[in-house]
């Protein structure tokens, strides 16, 4: 109807002190959702194996009311690799939503940008390094201090080249596609010139897995994942404004630039963590956002969504490649072959929206 004015509901706001936010009923619906999914998942994979545990008593024994036999496969045998996965997916999945948010462009993932590929090279050097001082170098390093300062310098170097009075997303992403070609042809190099048996151990590493993890690794991820999260919540709320430009987010009283090196670095070291404790398991972090958005309704990628979606995926990949096949998969080639397709579903989207 002409000269009538259609006015559309407005989220209420909330204020608790000195912090206010915006109440939106179904991004916290989703939230909650995907919460008791993930839970869900978690409890199902840790139930399956070799000795099958039903759902009850896995739920019991996580809350201390289960048998001893139950006790001691769940939590001794099953927990620390179901942990290590919840654990690595809400890394790599807020690792995602960061560097899409700041480059507002949906590839720019870790495994995009070259922090993932950076990480991978430099463990790979640590575990094929041998004679002189590489070696020795690598005997006073462990594999996740590798990974963390391979994952910190190869997105410092993408930063400071993709810097031109700003960020501008598409430069961003094209460079981060060049460094991460750099950094894979680096570890290629150095699996065709070490080692038979380094490049054993460097190759089960190098395809992601969940096998074999350990409580000390477990503690280790929590831990760093905590530590960067409570950093990223400090500043998270100076994020939603970066999202409509440097000249209106500085209008606003952000100061776009720290809060974008420190959303960067904390986004690095948690894709650092990730690949420290698990292997470069590639696509998560470039999914996850995606689908958190069309899930909570929500025109950028929101961070605690993200990572639930990132821990939903992670683990739920890793049930199925315990149990799709007769042999057991690496849970990185589950990961690939659902995120690959995704990534040519991105491409054609934005080809067909710059047609339009």
């Amino acid at each position: 109807m002409s000269g009538t004015t259609v006015k559309r509901p407005v989220a209420p706001g909330v204020r608790l002190g000195p912090v206010s936010f915006v109440w939106r009923p179904w991004m916290v619906s989703s939230v909650l959702l995907l919460s008791a999914a993930t839970f869900l998942v978690f409890c199902v994979s840790i139930g399956v194996g070799d000795f099958p545990i039903g759902l009850p008593q896995v739920i019991a024994t996580i809350f201390g009311r289960g048998e001893q036999v139950d006790e001691f496969v769940i939590m001794d045998l099953r927990m620390p690799r179901a942990l290590v996965g919840l654990i690595v997916g809400v890394a790599l999945g807020m690792s995602g939503a960061i560097t899409q948010s700041i480059a507002r462009n949906p590839l720019a993932s870790p495994d995009i940008l070259g922090i993932i590929p950076g990480s991978s090279a430099a463990a790979v050097f640590l575990v094929t390094a041998s004679g002189g001082a590489a070696a020795a170098i690598a005997g006073s390093v462990s594999l996740t201090a590798a990974a963390l300062a391979g994952g910190l310098g190869t997105g410092l170097l993408v930063y400071f080249l993709a810097w031109r009075r700003g960020i501008d997303g598409f430069r961003l992403i094209l460079i981060g596609i060049s460094v991460s070609a750099v950094m894979e042809a680096i570890t290629t190099w150095l699996l065709v010139r070490a080692d038979i048996h380094d490049v054993t151990r460097a190759q089960v590493w190098l395809v992601g897995s969940l096998d074999a993890r350990s409580w000390s690794e477990v503690w280790m991820a929590l831990w760093g994942t905590l530590a960067l999260l409570a950093v990223m919540a400090y500043v998270a709320f100076q994020l939603r404004p970066m999202h409509f430009g440097d000249e209106i987010a500085a209008g606003l009283g952000v100061r776009y630039s720290p809060v974008r090196a420190v959303l960067l670095l904390c986004a690095v070291l948690l894709a650092g963590v990730a690949v420290s404790t698990a292997g470069p398991i590639p696509f998560v972090a470039l999914v996850a956002p995606q689908v958190a958005m069309r899930l909570t309704r929500y025109p950028t990628p929101p961070l605690v969504a993200s990572g639930l979606v990132g821990a939903l995926l992670l683990i739920g990949a890793d049930l199925v490649a315990r149990t799709a096949l007769p042999v057991a998969l690496p849970v990185g080639i589950v990961t690939a072959a659902v995120g690959g397709p995704f990534l040519v579903y991105l491409l054609v989207r934005a080809n067909l929206r710059k047609g339009m």
